[in-house]
């Protein structure tokens, strides 16, 4: 069976600084990754398609992926960035399909978890540009961290005609071994029906150095009871699950915590329909 990896990245740091990437143990990512490192790995695991997704908050960086997917096989599907509050984002959107590469744009995110108020999403221009995104036929990624989940459940149910793809689950307390409030949260996300999850991003919430199968499968038990398989999918985060774990560890993670009936949904299928790929 062949696997779609629904999320990764690429940086030159050459090109542009992430500035994002802090502290000691983000250290190792200082350093640029391309599709030229990813592929061996990725057709090794027996991946044969991929969406690549951005990471910065700025406009050159969308246009570059673009032109990446549209020059390399292994992506399928491009999740770039677009400012949702500028007037004219149906425009940009649209601009954005018009340059080379441009038919692999797939959806838009926007970098939520970084926001300090956590109802940004309810706000009114986001909620335009938004609602742009749907026009558009494109899907939305939410980047977003626990206490950030009931404005997605808020925005989420005025907006059935946006697809809203949860990216990590929505970063559970792995570390600390919580559940709560974020599986209800979760839930209540999940009922909504435009709504999908990705399973990944799982061992880079666990402590340093020290996450387990057992230790992420209470989390992914939750999600796939509430989203089920056939809205859920796999991403792997590379290269910033190499903090944790290898590319095949986190393919055969994702295969452990998931039942083999649900693989073909999970691995391939959920990803393919969501994305148009």
């Amino acid at each position: 069976m062949t696997v779609v990896d629904a999320h990764h990245h690429v940086w030159d740091l050459s090109v542009r600084d992430q500035d994002w990437i802090t502290g000691p143990r983000l250290l190792p990512l200082r350093r640029d990754f391309a599709l030229a490192d990813l592929e061996p790995e990725a057709r090794a695991a027996g991946v044969d398609r991929t969406v690549l997704v951005q990471t910065v908050p700025v406009p050159e960086e969308t246009p570059e992926l673009l032109a990446l997917a549209a020059g390399h096989e292994l992506v399928a599907g491009v999740v770039g960035w677009t400012d949702l509050t500028r007037p004219d984002v149906a425009g940009e959107l649209a601009r954005l399909r018009d340059l080379p590469g441009g038919r692999y744009l797939k959806g838009i995110r926007h970098p939520v978890q970084s926001e300090p108020d956590p109802g940004w999403l309810l706000r009114p221009d986001v909620r335009r540009g938004l609602a742009a995104v749907a026009d558009a036929g494109l899907v939305y990624e939410l980047l977003v961290l626990p206490h950030q989940l009931p404005a997605c459940v808020e925005v989420a149910a005025t907006l059935p005609d946006l697809t809203f793809v949860l990216d990590h689950l929505g970063k559970p307390p792995v570390a600390s071994g919580r559940r709560e409030p974020w599986a209800t949260h979760l839930r209540a996300l999940a009922a909504l029906p435009n709504t999908v999850a990705k399973l990944s991003g799982l061992v880079t919430e666990a402590a340093a150095g020290s996450w387990t199968p057992d230790g992420v499968r209470p989390y992914a038990d939750i999600a796939l009871d509430a989203f089920g398989a056939a809205r859920t999918m796999f991403g792997s985060d590379w290269p910033v699950c190499t903090t944790q774990a290898a590319y095949r560890e986190v393919l055969d993670l994702a295969r452990d915590l998931t039942g083999p009936r649900d693989h073909p949904q999970i691995l391939e299928a959920t990803a393919l329909r969501v994305y148009g790929l």
